[in-house]
């Protein structure tokens, strides 16, 4: 069954409009708290949020949902996604909820749920709480009436348990590193983490307004971490999205780092401390085929999911692997988090750069990608990659890239766009490739 409110990852739109307003924050903190109500002791919530000016009215929003159905409610404040789900599971919650559009811009928001176990809801979990949204959830009796409280020490917390995953022999000592925190989350923790582990921290993104989220800043917009560690000499650079489940990492020559390299980084790390799990790692369609060869080399497999970080947990969890994540920067290390982990997978990536004691453009860059070419190609209505000449295309495309790179055509989740990419050894063919698919596409479309 399609879920009518859930995407991908939680309920995310622009604030004031359609799904994302007071009122259906209210309306899911009724039906989630309704869900979760499970046995005959006092039930607790945590939420979080980020930097967003509409976090303040959907907070309390929620918090009159959840209390209006007797849960209570334990708020922590602007905190990155995972500590909201770590904090879950260590105060033995009922549930957690994070309020953030991630790395979208500040007039979005979301609300991403998370279960008793700090994990995100699965798919049965979301149904029914989609059906209790449209339907008439039963009030508390006013003795029962949930009450809220703020915990003051969240951040504290939060930051002791990263500290906790960086290796006790190593520390950060003379290292200059510059962490932009995109104006989110993670504003207050993560330079607190690094200083304390003995960096010399030089910090950017940490004056967040309520409107400055991601605004020219954090991991999807890393040119001013990459003027700022050439500038100031710096080793390394660490950019975070806006609630701070993504990391991206810049060299000491201002050269980008993607998610696919930090895995490699860290997969083959682990591997030769005999913790790597699963012997390879789990990743989506979209990395590239470079890291899959890389890891071949190496004797580690590489298995390939849907889009999206919630299917590469559950293939982690399923099939036990340990280090897992997506291109474009979630990482998640399933021995340290329930959910990806900037600053985490960061404190991962440091220690293997300490440990070589040289440059980071020679550690982090661990092998030269293939050229891949990702292209959009808008339509209006109908069903583009049903047409006999979009299937013919797509054939012809994958037939002439056999054995020397792929092809992945998807239709994008959130808006009205199907996404041609390719990627191969040879940039002029996997250009032509997406081309003809591309055009294929648009006559389907007309």
């Amino acid at each position: 069954m399609a879920r009518k409110y859930f995407g991908t990852d939680g309920i995310r739109g622009t604030t004031n409009v359609s799904t994302m307003t007071a009122a259906m924050a209210m309306k899911v903190g009724m039906a989630a708290g309704a869900h979760f109500a499970r046995g005959d002791h006092r039930h607790r919530v945590v939420i979080g949020k980020d930097t967003r000016l509409s976090g303040y009215m959907l907070e309390n929003a929620m918090v009159a949902g959840f209390t209006s159905v007797g849960m209570d409610v334990v708020l922590v404040g602007p905190m990155p996604t995972p500590a909201v789900a770590l904090l879950t599971q260590s105060m033995r919650a009922d549930m957690g909820v994070m309020i953030s559009a991630s790395h979208n811009p500040y007039a979005d928001n979301g609300i991403k749920l998370f279960g008793p176990d700090g994990y995100k809801l699965s798919d049965e979990d979301e149904l029914a709480i989609e059906a209790l949204i449209d339907g008439e959830v039963p009030l508390a009796p006013a003795a029962n009436i949930g009450r809220a409280r703020r915990v003051e020490d969240a951040r504290g917390r939060y930051i002791h348990a990263a500290k906790s995953t960086f290796p006790g022999d190593l520390t950060l000592d003379g290292l200059k590193i510059v962490v932009d925190c995109a104006n989110g989350a993670a504003y207050q923790v993560a330079p607190s983490a690094l200083w304390e582990l003995g960096a010399e921290v030089i910090a950017i993104g940490v004056t967040p307004n309520g409107k400055n989220i991601n605004d020219g800043v954090g991991s999807t917009a890393p040119e001013a971490l990459c003027e700022t560690v050439v500038a100031s000499g710096a080793q390394i650079g660490i950019a975070l999205d806006g609630d701070a489940d993504r990391l991206i990492v810049v060299d000491e020559t201002g050269r980008v780092i993607d998610g696919d390299q930090l895995m490699a980084l860290i997969a083959g790390g682990w591997a030769r401390q005999g913790r790597l799990a699963g012997g390879g790692l789990v990743t989506t369609v979209m990395s590239n085929l470079g890291l899959e060869r890389h890891l071949a080399a190496q004797g580690l497999g590489m298995v390939r999911t849907a889009v999206g970080d919630r299917y590469v947990l559950e293939k982690m969890r399923s099939s036990g692997y340990n280090v897992g994540g997506e291109q474009s920067g979630h990482i998640i290390l399933s021995d340290y988090a329930t959910t990806g982990d900037g600053l985490v997978a960061a404190l991962q990536a440091l220690a293997e750069l300490v440990r070589a004691g040289a440059p980071a453009s020679e550690v982090l860059h661990r092998f030269d990608p293939l050229p891949q070419i990702l292209k959009n190609v808008r339509f209006k209505g109908g069903k583009p990659l049903d047409d006999a000449r979009v299937k013919d295309a797509i054939a012809g495309a994958e037939a002439e890239l056999d054995g020397n790179g792929r092809l992945v055509i998807r239709a994008s989740g959130t808006e009205p766009v199907i996404r041609v990419m390719a990627e191969g050894d040879d940039r002029g063919q996997v250009e032509a490739v997406v081309d003809r698919v591309c055009d294929a596409v648009r006559e389907a479309a007309a």
